[in-house]
């Protein structure tokens, strides 16, 4: 897949999600399958006011290529000088504007989703981003609209390809779904065919079969995984097997998973130091652990964890006592 001037290795893609898919975690699924990453979120406006917590979120690692960074807002000078800060600063492959985001305090803002109800201004943010961006290819991820009266995604995908947008990734949900119901995949399938740009098919993707089956149910390109990968990032393998018609590889065994996890939580705090890396490693290991009979104890232990020397001695106990625990696989 050519996104602009960019090729993809494959069409798999981990989506970027906020609190979730930092530099750690996207070097593991990196590691083990996706093609193209893209960071959390950025605040253009963040970016603007020169915050210093921000500019680490869209640090790219140095073997993360192609990567992508993303941003949100609302604001057309802000948006167009916040990519030309990404564009500076951590040199990207790729720009995605976002326009899908539900939560209510950044959708409520007009930004993320928010955007879905002014189809005139997303069209602005776009062409500010693409200004900003000066050649860096610019993509765009978004909902199906704002709410089921008010679907817009095909609407607004010719306008932002006639503007220049190079990729549109489309969930298919609408804002006030937010990730309830099933997501629709027939919208996807209708951007695909009305779009001579690439696609990006995401939503209710949490096996290696979905994503081969939302590719041939849809025709789209690539496909993002989001809320699949949570505790999973073998799950790129998974797919990219079921797309090639190959069996489908199991999970490592937990003792090997784990040692991932602790791969993964030594990246953060190299990162980010040791207390935000660890207290942002309860919940990841929590997840790495669903589907593991037996473990509700490791889980409380996890929930404490605020040290690595926490976290080695968790897994010791979880190796010790759990390797042997049938699990989903």
């Amino acid at each position: 897949m050519r996104i602009g001037s960019v090729t993809l290795p494959s069409p798999l893609v981990l989506a970027p999600m906020a609190g979730v898919t930092d530099l750690a975690f996207r070097t593991i699924c990196r590691q083990l399958g996706a093609g193209y990453t893209i960071t959390e979120m950025v605040s253009a406006k963040a970016l603007c006011y020169q915050d210093k917590k921000t500019l680490p979120l869209m640090e790219l690692g140095a073997e993360e290529h192609p990567g992508g960074v993303q941003i949100f807002g609302s604001d057309i000078p802000c948006m167009e000088e916040g990519a030309a800060i990404v564009r500076e600063v951590a040199r990207p492959d790729i720009i995605d504007i976002n326009m899908g985001c539900p939560v209510p305090k950044v959708a409520n803002n007009g930004d993320g989703s928010g955007l879905l109800r002014d189809l005139d201004k997303a069209c602005r943010v776009a062409e500010a981003v693409i200004r900003g961006a000066q050649g860096t290819p610019v993509t765009v991820k978004m909902r199906l609209g704002w709410d089921k009266g008010n679907i817009v995604c095909l609407e607004l995908a010719r306008m932002l390809q006639d503007l220049g947008v190079a990729a549109i990734t489309l969930h298919g949900r609408t804002k006030v779904q937010m990730y309830a119901g099933t997501a629709n995949w027939d919208y996807i399938r209708e951007m695909k065919q009305a779009l001579s740009i690439p696609v990006i098919a995401n939503g209710d993707v949490f096996s290696g079969q979905d994503a081969a089956r939302i590719l041939r149910y849809t025709g789209a390109d690539g496909v993002m995984i989001a809320r699949g990968v949570f505790g999973n990032p073998w799950i790129f393998q998974q797919a990219q097997a079921a797309i090639d018609g190959k069996p489908i590889p199991s999970r490592p065994p937990l003792a090997q998973r784990c040692e991932i996890a602790v791969r993964q939580f030594e990246l953060a705090a190299r990162n980010k130091g040791e207390k935000i890396a660890c207290l942002e490693a309860r919940k990841h290991y929590a997840w790495y652990l669903k589907g593991v009979p037996y473990a509700g104890y490791w889980k409380g232990e996890i929930s404490k964890i605020t040290t690595l020397a926490d976290v080695y001695r968790v897994t010791a106990g979880i190796q010790r006592e759990l390797r042997d625990a049938q699990d989903d696989g």
